[in-house]
């Protein structure tokens, strides 16, 4: 072991493009000035066990994986109680900083641990890398998460394909995306592909998220696609919206689902694209509209693509800035790369709700942004309900306004 002493590094939760970029340049920036490298395995899984899952990251290790998918060390999702933590491996290794890789989950439990270690009288500092491809962390200036925008660029690789599958075959498409509480990604892929109709959580500010009312959403725009001669199109759904679904309308769907010891729809073990299809495919038979609907699942294929060049660059500098908050004396904190260039801190505690759990960042539905792409969604309007007749018998109840209460 060096004088200098270790730096430990973890990633939890899922992958995101850019994780071996970071630990990479974490590494090469320590490296370079005599410290210990540790990569931890599974997360916090080990971390308070008596055998850590650990690997030594030298600059070979560094150089090799900085450009590469998926994450060299390996994750898990594990969240240690704050029973659980001890102090033995930090003293062990004579480590210096933690170094967290993650989303929401792991930085809360980063923060936890870091308010945790202040009251052992260790020197051990955390500093937290804002991983996630759901773009859901509070970072300021609407700064992405990295991860987000490789896996756009994938998911909207995918979406074009999908949209012109539509095209050549005169088929709707239900393409949901991934998104836990945010529907960021699913937002992002369908403005990038013209998606006509997209639906996100953040969508229903005024009224309570249903099956019913985002059923009426992907009818409206597909009778109105109709109207302007148009007999295919792709729907995007974030799903986010199931976050927000009370577990008596989502039992009530008629979909079979399996439960978790509290009496909860276990959603992981279904396709969202699917459940989203076969309630529209039954709506659209009640109307006898004659289209035919498929469901495509975005999610897992984008988290482990190489990294795009904005995500490369991003997640060096992030690697990078946090030996300079390192050096600056910073800890407790997120490491934040400003657009003007600046590296900055965000303190966890600035950023936890009450229950000491970081507060997701949503889509921000007021931003002019978002006002221009929902104004070319494909809807239904007041001038439109004469003609909508044709398909449905009462089509201000189609009209997204209405269904949104906006």
């Amino acid at each position: 072991m060096t004088s200098k002493g270790s730096i430990a590094i973890l990633c939890a939760g899922g992958p995101a493009p850019g994780i071996n970029t970071v630990v990479s340049s974490v590494a090469k920036a320590f490296l370079i000035d005599g410290y210990r490298v540790i990569g931890l395995n599974y997360g916090y899984k080990t971390l308070f066990t008596d055998r850590p899952n650990t690997v030594e990251i030298d600059f070979e290790f560094a150089d090799r994986v900085f450009n590469v998918g998926g994450s060299a060390l390996k994750m898990s999702r594990h969240k240690p109680k704050d029973a659980e933590f001890k102090t033995d491996f930090f003293v062990k290794n004579d480590v210096k900083l933690l170094v967290t890789i993650g989303g929401d989950d792991t930085a809360s439990t980063a923060n936890r641990l870091a308010k945790w270690l202040a009251t052992q009288k260790l020197d051990v500092r955390n500093i937290h890398v804002p991983k996630t491809i759901d773009n859901d962390l509070p970072l300021p200036d609407r700064l992405p998460t990295f991860g987000y925008h490789s896996a756009k660029n994938e998911g909207t690789r995918i979406g074009m394909t999908v949209y012109e599958d539509a095209r050549t075959s005169g088929n709707w498409f239900v393409v949901s995306m991934m998104g836990r509480e945010a529907g960021h990604l699913a937002w992002g892929v369908g403005t990038a592909c013209h998606y006509p109709m997209i639906i996100i959580p953040e969508m229903f500010d005024k009224v309570a998220v249903t099956f019913d009312r985002m059923l009426r959403m992907m009818v409206g725009t597909i009778v109105k696609r109709k109207l302007m001669g148009i007999d295919y199109g792709c729907i995007a759904i974030s799903e986010g919206v199931f976050h927000f679904m009370s577990d008596d309308e989502i039992k009530n769907s008629g979909i079979q689902f399996t439960y978790d010891d509290h009496g909860h729809p276990e959603l992981g073990n279904v396709s969202k694209a699917h459940i989203f299809n076969m309630l529209l495919s039954k709506k659209l038979k009640e109307l006898k509209i004659d289209i035919k609907s498929r469901p495509v699942e975005i999610g897992y294929e984008v988290r482990c693509g190489t990294p795009v060049a904005f995500d490369l660059k991003y997640c060096t500098i992030l690697g990078e800035g946090v030996r300079e908050l390192f050096d600056s004396g910073k800890s407790g904190c997120i490491v934040v790369a400003k657009n003007d260039g600046a590296i900055a801190p965000l303190y966890l505690k600035d950023v936890e709700g009450p229950d000491g759990k970081i507060r997701p960042r949503l889509v921000d539905i007021s931003g002019e942004d978002f006002r221009i792409v929902l104004k070319n969604l494909h809807v239904i309007k007041p001038h439109n309900y004469e003609a909508a007749k044709k398909y449905l018998p009462d089509p201000e109840n189609y009209d997204l306004m209405k269904i949104l209460g906006w």
